[in-house]
């Protein structure tokens, strides 16, 4: 019963007649709608909660939300969870990062602008100024790589690079976050940018290669 109701309420949210920001009907009269129980109309509705449809808040009435890129790789957590639980999971998980960053670097190239390359100077600048700061370089260092993502202005390559990032994060072993690490990390990122303010896509395409793959190297030897 209860996929009979996510298919109906789907259907009526998809064609409008509850738009985004509207509330659903209370939990009754959806019980009286459907002719079902309680139980069927919170499954469906959690069903709706997980497909990016609905909002639920205690004490409110569910309300009609727009799904998101990153609500969409969010539902592939538990999936991501077992392709890196497999004996080469962690490596393709690198090499789809490397394809990302691949098309980000050379779409930088071509359509970057001042205020782009402004902001991914000042992120190269912040990671510089962390070297030797143990987790604010971490932190630097992953902003400097969402800066490239979110230069085409598509939602989907940011969520996915946040959600790529955070799995291969969570699964890598600890690695000790040298000073030494950190100059060459900064170095390559440096390298990365020089290639991008000059239009240089090849010396791009080279250089975050090295750069992904030195750190895979890293991890790969712990």
């Amino acid at each position: 019963m209860s996929d009979q109701i996510v298919e109906r309420l789907e259907a009526a949210i998809r064609n409008g007649t509850y738009k985004a920001g509207a509330s659903l009907p209370p939990e009754r009269e959806l019980m009286a709608l459907f002719g079902v129980g309680r139980s069927s109309v919170r499954e469906a509705l959690f069903a709706l909660q997980k497909m990016g449809l609905v909002q639920l808040g205690a004490g409110e009435r569910p309300k009609v939300t727009r799904p998101t890129p990153r609500h969409l790789l969010n539902e592939l957590g538990s999936s991501a969870r077992r392709l890196l639980e497999q004996p080469a999971g962690l490596d393709h998980f690198e090499q789809a990062r490397l394809a990302l960053e691949i098309f980000l670097v050379t779409h930088a190239c071509s359509y970057a602008t001042a205020e782009d390359m402004a902001r991914l100077k000042d992120a190269l600048a912040a990671n510089g100024a962390a070297i030797g700061a143990g987790p604010d370089f971490v932190s630097t260092d992953v902003a400097f790589h969402r800066v490239l993502a979110e230069m085409p202005r598509n939602p989907i390559f940011v969520a996915m690079h946040d959600a790529v990032v955070e799995w291969i994060i969570n699964e890598r072993p600890i690695l000790a976050n040298t000073e030494a690490n950190n100059r060459k990390s900064f170095a390559e990122h440096a390298a990365i940018v020089d290639a991008i303010a000059g239009k240089d896509m090849v010396a791009a395409v080279a250089a975050i290669t090295r750069h992904l793959n030195d750190a895979r190297a890293r991890y790969a030897a712990r």
